[in-house]
């Protein structure tokens, strides 16, 4: 029933436990995938010496893993790719350094089962922070345990995605008949493609957090962190054509690029692109604080205002 795709670069310290996570799931109509997009890091070392040692079912390995190896060439494509040779007509995504509880894939069949008319699934999530687990604030309403969600309403609502990559399945059709992610985009790939099936098919939710989404890896090894991306790079700077006139799209919109751009703005990256943006933004629809920092105090004290949160984090980080 299941492909799971598991796109790995330089995560070594890490995959063998998201690998376990699939292995160990109570539900086993699956298969998995994993694409080393150009890993310099020897991410099977670790993992040979476990099944060197029976540590792993080598029987259920030669059944369940497949490992494609390709030139390093961006998490769109490894996942791309790993699609392309699945062969199952439901598609999950884990990525290398997070993990799933073991009921993950059979909580999501019933969740498939009772919702088939639905595109696309998602579940909720622990973000995993300085060690701590953090349940994901899904937006939806008090006591909502599982069924169809307007997305764009629902993310607007608390900004935490209710389809996080590691905690979202889909069918492999609807994957193929959007062309799956695009490779130029370095951030916000995933929102890019499930808000393109978000908007054309209906979305089912289950209120339980099933997976674990881990943001105590290094900065170097993640996609987020203190970079800057070019305008065909982001997700912000994509043209959304016609989804522009849907009034919950442009909610959503809003309240990411008004976080989003904000180290953008303040350091002059991208600005001809930023301003265009910034223009459109009606700020009496957003927290009062976004209009200091933009519209109100001087650039060089939003600066040291961030530098001193960033520095607080860290220490905190340390601790």
């Amino acid at each position: 029933m299941f492909s799971v795709i598991i796109p790995l670069y330089n995560k070594a310290t890490y995959v063998e436990k998201a690998i376990r996570s699939v292995l160990n799931q109570t539900y086993q109509e699956s298969e998995l995938i994993v694409v080393n997009d150009g890993s310099t890091d020897d991410p099977f070392k670790n993992l040979e010496f476990r099944i060197q040692n029976s540590e792993f079912n080598e029987l259920t390995l030669n059944k369940k893993i497949r490992i494609i190896n390709q030139e390093n060439q961006g998490v769109s494509t490894a996942r791309n790719n790993g699609v392309k040779v699945a062969n199952y007509d439901y598609i999950a995504f884990l990525d290398a350094d997070d993990w799933w509880e073991p009921t993950y894939l059979e909580e999501m069949k019933g969740l498939i089962e009772t919702f088939p008319e639905a595109g696309i699934y998602g579940t909720s999530y622990y973000k995993v922070k300085n060690g701590k687990m953090i349940r994901a604030n899904i937006g939806v309403e008090e006591g909502f345990v599982r069924g169809s969600i307007n997305y764009c309403k629902v993310y607007a609502n608390t900004m935490y995605q209710p389809l996080w990559t590691g905690a979202t399945i889909l069918k492999k059709t609807i994957f193929e008949s959007e062309q799956g992610f695009k490779p130029a985009l370095k951030l916000g790939e995933d929102f890019d493609l499930w808000l393109r099936v978000a908007m054309k098919y209906p979305v089912a939710f289950l209120n339980k957090p099933l997976a674990y989404y881990n943001q105590d890896v290094e900065l170097a090894n993640r996609a987020i962190g203190e970079k800057y991306y070019k305008p065909r790079e982001h997700m912000l700077f994509t043209d959304y054509g016609e989804l522009n006139n849907n009034n919950d799209f442009k909610r959503l919109y809003e309240v990411l690029a008004v976080y989003g751009l904000l180290p953008y703005y303040l350091f002059g990256k991208n600005k001809k692109e930023v301003d265009v943006l910034l223009s459109g933004i009606h700020w009496k629809d957003h927290a009062f604080k976004y209009r200091l920092y933009y519209l109100i105090f001087p650039k060089f004290i939003v600066k040291f205002w961030f530098c001193l949160k960033n520095i607080a984090s860290k220490v905190k980080s340390k601790k």
